[in-house]
């Protein structure tokens, strides 16, 4: 069997899947990967348009739409490889993505998940806002990476080609140990999407596992492809989530004071979004907390240790630094 299960997760992409899958097939070692496109139930013919194109593509189909959490942890679920990568549909990969990637991951037993670095398909010397060169959160839970804080995102100019820890890798591109993925419990399906690679990076170091990234293995990412920034269900969906991982990963006591300090945040942001006249994101935000309230309710095995206090950029404040001090930068 190959080592390596590299899982495109579709629902309704065709378009998507004729765009960036034949860069996937082209670059990825026959050898040592196989390539598997996890199908969610489409209605459109992307079954039929892989079956007739790409016949070395291994196909596993679901009845329906599980969302991106629950339909990777059916999809691995099925698979016996050492590791696997969950590669978005929008990914453009580069000739000899996988090897940094494996190779690290091979001599670094304590390694249990990577990334590599994310640019822009777009443009391809800049940053890509959902990983960039590597993810961190800081003391309030707001996650940011190197090459992009909050909206600003850098020009790569090779400042972050580092392979150095992190504390979260990216969901567009991850390439993580089975067995570390199904030991953290894979990804939270009631996240549905936004924040659940997050939420699995931070359990996957409370089991005292590292995750790196890997700047020397570059992929392309198209962005937005299921849900635009503009939309307000993302809106919700990232605020929810994002007080759904701080309440299951931190101490009660901890937790109970930062998601206090949380709520007055947010509450700032719905004062930002009436500024610009932004009503459903208003509305996005209250619902997100109302039902962050009722779903609290699921968890009741939060840790002991507090991983904030041990990553040193978890202790930054980035939304003062940013929006008070303007510091736009990592």
């Amino acid at each position: 069997m190959k080592k390596v299960a590299v899982v495109i997760l579709n629902w309704n992409g065709q378009a998507l899947l004729k765009q960036f899958l034949p860069s996937v097939c082209r670059f990825t070692p026959a050898e040592k990967a196989d390539i598997i496109v996890a199908d969610n139930g489409s209605t459109d013919s992307s079954v039929s348009f892989l079956q007739q194109n790409f016949p070395e593509v291994k196909l596993l189909l679901f009845p329906e739409n599980y969302g991106f959490a629950e339909g990777y942890n059916r999809a691995v679920a099925q698979l016996e490889h050492e590791y696997i990568v969950l590669l978005n549909s929008d990914i453009e990969v580069s000739c000899g993505w996988l090897d940094p990637l494996l190779e690290y991951c091979e001599s670094h037993a304590d390694v249990a998940a990577c990334q590599p670095k994310l640019l822009s398909y777009r443009n391809k010397d800049m940053f890509e806002y959902a990983g960039a060169s590597g993810g961190f959160i800081d003391r309030y839970g707001f996650p940011f990476c190197r090459g992009r804080v909050f909206g600003t995102v850098e020009k790569d100019r090779h400042q972050y080609d580092d392979i150095i820890d992190i504390f979260w890798a990216t969901g567009a591109c991850l390439f993580v140990r089975r067995e570390a993925y199904l030991a953290a419990g894979g990804l939270d399906a009631r996240f549905f999407a936004h924040m659940e690679e997050i939420d699995l990076c931070w359990r996957i170091h409370l089991m005292n596992r590292r995750i790196v990234v890997i700047p020397q293995s570059v992929v392309y990412h198209f962005g937005g492809a299921t849900l635009d920034a503009a939309d307000a269900r993302k809106t919700y969906l990232n605020f929810r989530n994002n007080l759904l991982m701080l309440y299951k990963n931190l101490p009660v006591k901890e937790g109970r004071l930062l998601l206090f300090v949380r709520r007055l945040m947010d509450t700032a942001s719905m004062v930002r979004f009436l500024f610009k006249g932004q009503w459903p994101h208003i509305k996005a935000v209250w619902l997100a907390h109302g039902d962050f309230r009722k779903e609290k309710k699921r968890y009741t095995d939060q840790p002991s240790v507090n991983l904030l206090k041990t990553f040193p950029e978890a202790r930054r404040n980035i939304s003062v630094d940013y929006f008070l001090k303007g510091k736009k930068y990592f």
